[in-house]
């Protein structure tokens, strides 16, 4: 590999290591490490090893609390533990910033640059469904991975946006306790992993990294509170995007500082001397960028990174609580952000501004009002009915408004549902249900607006994916499980319809038998199935299944 490695790359390399440079290039030599990171939601890692045939092969990563190291070979992507959210895959190196930004529950999180969300399932299992994830990628495209992971790992606390910055910025001014930066980079630390990082590493200049950078961080600082953290981190060992990306932000930023991290397992400290040559600082401000970390290939086991911890002084106070209330936008156009009131997306593809509610689920494209309904408001009733038939039931059904809906399913399917925390919102025929404290998210480019549990079609309720994967086999009133091993599991992830004695569901007593049922292995869900006399029909969306 090491031929592959560009000159230029080799010897800015040489002159940044010195006497380790050849310990460095050997790194590429050696075999990758693989790793995994157990999803707290779902459940522990020591738990995950009683159930795991890799339970037995796998050791643990020391900077991550979940995080352990498989052995090549393994699958663990096509083993429906993975279906099931249990895990996500993950490079070691990669889990580290999460750690540095100490999250704990009922914390406000933003995850800025956050695709495809790894990092993002990590903060989720920190908050333990309290508090609020905003997790946001500018790249629609990537988008659509971002919120595929969120709702694998069943997070049910997070809402997912498409926007730049300066947008969310002023929306969200000194709101945040924690603020993840893991910005784009010029990639270094990861060309013994990913070779296309090779070829890509001359398009994506240090220069024009390090620009969008500082305009990141920038925006970040005043969405942070009082007293706050943001962990700016990079897989790249180019200076200009660490050590002097952390000067420059010192210097325009008087009210933050370094917040030392130990330099522990094979870690080592930030260099004062990369940042002296740019940096307008001086004394101690300069010195504390010792307290930020780098991570070598050849002294860890895991790919290059850089870290750096940013406090904010101060402390929150009571009134900076946000009540929710629309954009102000004269103040968003100065911050230099684009707050047109646009459809929101939903997995990645854009609504339709016009629907008719009887053949939407048909339709490619459906409506969304750019506003939201709280709990317990109705949508107005038609004029004139659909059908041209006045005082039905079907009539009645057909105009209750997505909300109440919800209500009417959630007290049938489970148990306790409505007395979930969070509000329940709709956004067209939509339903979601958002953090209590979360302000309004009106004219951003809005992917998920919660934690979405199904939609209002032709007068009834369907569940929605999210919604399964949120759940665990104790909230359904209907489910049936089977081992991982299984055929009838990887029939039902296949997409397949199941055959199955009515013994076999777990049912509510006084619930019938019939309708949806949360299909799980062990023990946990991966999906509904809709059971009517002795058939599963299958309900796991094309996208999910195992192909």
């Amino acid at each position: 590999m090491i031929g592959n490695l560009p000159r230029k790359f080799t010897e800015k390399m040489e002159k940044l290591l010195g006497d380790e440079y050849d310990k460095f290039m050997s790194s590429y030599e050696a075999p990758r490490v693989y790793g995994l990171r157990i999803n707290r939601l779902k459940l522990s890692v020591l738990n995950w090893k009683k159930l795991s045939s890799m339970g037995e092969a796998v050791r643990p990563i020391p900077w991550a609390e979940d995080g352990l190291y498989y052995k090549e070979g393994e699958r663990p992507g096509k083993h429906p533990h993975y279906h099931a959210g249990l895990y996500y895959i993950q490079e070691p190196s990669a889990m580290a910033p999460v750690e540095l930004l100490d999250v704990q529950p009922g914390h406000r999180v933003l995850d800025l640059c956050a695709a495809p969300g790894g990092k993002s399932t990590q903060i989720a299992g920190k908050l333990q469904v309290s508090g609020v994830l905003v997790t946001n990628d500018n790249a629609r495209e990537r988008t659509k991975a971002l919120v595929k992971n969120i709702e694998l790992a069943g997070v049910r606390n997070a809402v997912v946006l498409n926007e730049e910055p300066a947008a969310i910025a002023a929306v969200f001014p000194a709101w945040f306790d924690r603020i993840l930066v893991d910005a784009p980079c010029s990639g270094e630390g990861m060309f013994r992993k990913d070779d296309s990082m090779i070829a890509d590493w001359e398009k994506h200049s240090t220069l024009r990294c390090s620009v969008m950078q500082r305009d990141i961080l920038r925006h970040a600082a005043a969405m942070l509170a009082p007293g706050g953290r943001i962990v700016y981190s990079t897989c790249t060992f180019s200076p200009e995007e660490n050590e002097q990306q952390i000067a420059a932000f010192l210097a325009e930023h008087d009210d933050f500082f370094v917040e030392a991290v130990p330099h522990q397992f094979g870690w080592t400290a930030g260099r004062t001397d990369l940042a002296a040559e740019t940096a307008q600082l001086d004394g101690e401000r300069l010195q504390s960028i010792q307290g930020t970390v780098r991570l070598w290939p050849h002294l860890i086991e895991g790919e290059g990174h850089y870290a750096a911890v940013l406090r904010r002084s101060g402390e929150r106070k009571a009134e900076q609580v946000l009540a929710a209330a629309p954009i102000n936008r004269p103040a968003a156009r100065a911050a230099g952000g684009s707050l047109k009131r646009e459809t929101p997306q939903q997995g990645g593809k854009r609504l339709d501004k016009k629907q008719d509610h009887r053949d939407e689920r048909r339709a490619n494209k459906r409506q969304t009002k750019n506003e939201w309904a709280s709990a317990g408001m109705e949508r107005p009733a038609n004029k004139r009915p659909a059908n041209g038939r006045e005082g039905t039931a079907a009539n009645a059904a057909e105009e209750a408004s997505p909300i109440d809906l919800w209500h009417q399913y959630a007290e049938q399917f489970s148990i306790g549902a409505l007395s979930w925390t969070g509000r329940v919102v709709a956004y067209g025929s939509r339903v979601y249900i958002q953090p209590d404290e979360l302000p309004s998210l009106d004219g951003l480019r809005v992917v998920r607006a919660g934690w979405y549990v199904g939609e209002a079609v032709r007068g009834r309720f369907e569940p929605s994916h999210p919604l399964a994967m949120g759940l665990t086999r104790e909230d359904a009133v209907r489910s049936v499980n089977w081992s991982s091993d299984d055929e009838q599991t990887l029939r039902f992830l296949k997409g397949e319809t199941l055959f199955i004695e009515e013994s076999e569901i777990q049912v509510q007593e006084g619930s019938p038998v019939k309708g949806y049922l949360l299909v799980c292995t062990d023990g946990y869900p991966i999906g509904w199935g809709k059971y009517a006399g002795g058939m599963i029909k299958n309900e796991l969306p094309a996208g999910w299944r195992w192909m």
